[in-house]
């Protein structure tokens, strides 16, 4: 068999391990031309940091040809493998594999039609000569024989949280300590990079605590494990907001991370001619400069609160405040409350203040998109992220590396269907929905959820129950209108209706990652990395030009060693490790040439 043929004699497997072990070859040669041939014309190529020390998909043989003839040189790959049986499903054939290049171990997944790649997808997964201690490598922890010098595991512990950041400095400062900077302080603690996470709030955890009392994950606890330590058995499937913060707490503590509470970051810059950041923070009332080499702003998935301003807002005499800052629904009983948005956090909280006996009226500006909870884990997550897939063998690497297989410029071709079915399933839902004035979509091409979060992090609700009483009523609704003015005690929403309030909730977002870096570092560094977030699909809120992938997200920016981290459990968990790896390579000085670093469109 060669690459240009399909026979289907062979088994799946056979025909997998054909094309691998033609393409070694031919990578081995350097035949950068017959290489591209391995993949159809329109053939995809994902690579996570094994071949581009990037996040980068190429799209079409013309792209694949071009990396290669820059990366092919320094990366070597070889010893490319079949990883358990190839499985073949409508004409394609998928398989995993494994491969090396000249510094790290890789493993990747392969589809095939008719002889030819579709898709590839390659992940660095271990650093040659700097693998993480585990498993076999473990540290022992006692130290036998004899020693009156000896220190204890705890008493090393001591002494490194008392030098780290004073006498000694972290190579790596990661400022956000939720859940994504608690994942990546837990990869780089193992690859043994010595790392600050910093946070301002007192303890790991408290960012969730601090939130309105109902607020629960929306996803469920196959999607949102943490590296290294999975959730037990026993969890809940959709985690309350406490038990999530005394987890990271718990987590942080267990994975033994230099967390940094009541600590927040003053300002940054970076020093060409040292080659390091001058961080100046504030430790609990104390001031000093630590001096990392790498910046990581995980500061969430999103930038800071979008406030707008209204007209009158100062002369208002109840209470208003962003959704981010809302504490809960008790205090407002038979109090007339209005919440500007229509999304994740605009139900939330309409339900809990109806729930509390408050008077609520959602205003929704634009459409959004609604997936019930149960539809979302049966039709959409199930397959990858349940506990019948967890049966099935899916461990939650296998279905983040499926996930991530995937190109974003046909991922819609997955979702669509998956949309369109369950537009059938929950039919009667959305017709109560709409007949209530609800303003509902499925995204500009039905591709649902997936894709508006991808493109623009927004315009979604997971119903838990708040559509059920925005469909009877409950919740008053005033659908494509937004609040023109505000007087003393009521809204005059932009149809000239007025509304009674004693308290305003803006549930309105937020902006870019890099509305962070303005704030810290200098408008002039966020405007030299541009947006974060987003693909450029040029659909609402994700202008384009096409970038194919997140934009600044777990990769290198325009600003050396600036990196941004974050997005939900699914993604802070997967994309961490190729955060860590690259901040690691750095670290012991290995070579890191970047491919098709992103350029920076500003985008409105």
């Amino acid at each position: 068999m060669t690459a240009q043929k399909s026979d289907h004699t062979l088994s799946a497997s056979q025909q997998i391990t054909n094309w691998l072990q033609d393409f070694d070859q031919t990578l081995r040669t350097k035949n950068i031309d017959k290489a591209a041939e391995f993949f159809e014309k329109e053939g995809y190529w994902r690579d996570l940091v094994s071949f581009t020390w990037n996040i980068k998909t190429l799209e079409g043989q013309d792209e694949i040809k071009e990396m290669l003839s820059h990366t092919l040189e320094t990366t070597e790959p070889h010893d490319w493998q079949l990883d358990g049986d190839a499985v073949e499903n409508n004409g394609v054939i998928e398989a995993w594999i494994s491969f090396k290049t000249k510094v790290s171990k890789g493993y990747g997944h392969l589809r095939l039609r008719n002889g030819k790649a579709w898709t590839l997808l390659t992940t660095m997964t271990e650093l040659t000569d700097f693998p993480e201690k585990r498993k076999k490598l473990r540290s022992k922890g006692a130290e036998h024989g004899a020693d009156p010098n000896r220190l204890t595991w705890q008493e090393k512990r001591e002494l490194e949280e008392k030098n780290l950041g004073y006498s000694e400095q972290p190579y790596c400062l990661v400022i956000g300590g939720g859940q994504g900077g608690i994942g990546l302080g837990a990869r780089l603690r193992q690859l043994e990079v010595p790392t600050i996470v910093i946070d301002k709030q007192p303890r790991p955890g408290d960012t969730w605590r601090n939130r309105y009392k109902s607020l629960c994950l929306h996803d469920p606890v196959w999607y949102d494990h943490m590296p290294y330590l999975p959730f037990p058995d026993n969890w809940p499937v959709f985690t309350p907001k406490d038990k999530v913060g005394d987890w990271l707490e718990m987590y942080t503590k267990i994975m033994e991370l230099n967390y940094w509470g009541s600590t927040e970051c003053v300002n940054a810059a970076f020093d060409e001619e040292l080659q390091q950041w001058n961080v100046e923070v504030d430790r609990a009332g104390e001031r000093l400069v630590l001096h990392p080499k790498q910046l990581v702003l995980a500061t969430g998935m999103s930038g800071l609160p979008n406030i707008p301003e209204i007209t009158g807002a100062k002369d208002f005499a109840g209470e208003q405040h962003h959704s981010s800052q809302h504490p809960g629904g008790e205090a407002y009983r038979d109090k007339k409350c209005v919440v500007l948005g229509a999304n994740n956090s605009a139900h939330d909280i309409c339900a809990a203040l109806w729930e509390n006996g408050a008077d609520v009226t959602m205003i929704q500006r634009s459409s959004t998109h609604i997936i019930k909870s149960n539809t979302l884990m049966d039709e959409v997550l199930g397959g990858l992220y349940s506990e019948e897939a967890v049966e099935n063998g899916i461990t939650t690497y296998k279905a983040d590396l499926t996930f991530g297989s995937i190109p974003f410029k046909i991922m819609p071709e997955f979702h669509e269907p998956v949309y369109r079915k369950v537009a059938e399933i929950d039919a009667d839902f959305y017709k109560r929905l709409t007949d209530a004035g609800f303003m509902l979509d499925f995204g500009e091409d039905h591709t649902g959820l997936f894709m508006k979060y991808l493109r623009r992090g927004s315009g979604y609700y997971i119903d838990v129950g708040a559509s059920e009483l925005v469909a009877e009523g409950k919740i008053k609704l005033k659908p494509n209108v937004s609040i023109d003015h505000i007087k003393p005690k009521s809204v005059v929403l932009t149809d000239g209706t007025e509304l009674e309030a004693d308290l305003i909730v803006y549930a309105t977002g937020f902006g870019s990652m890099n509305g962070w870096a303005a704030k810290i570092i200098s408008q002039e560094v966020a405007d030299k990395v541009g947006k974060c977030w987003g693909m450029g699909s040029d659909t609402a809120k994700d202008s384009g030009p096409w970038e194919g992938e997140l934009r600044n997200m777990w990769k290198p920016t325009q600003q050396e060693a600036l990196w941004f981290h974050g997005g939900n459990l699914h993604q802070s968990r997967h994309y961490s490790q190729y955060l860590s790896l690259q901040i690691k390579a750095r670290m012991e000085g290995l070579e890191t040439p970047v491919y098709g670093l992103q350029e920076v469109h500003h985008l409105e």
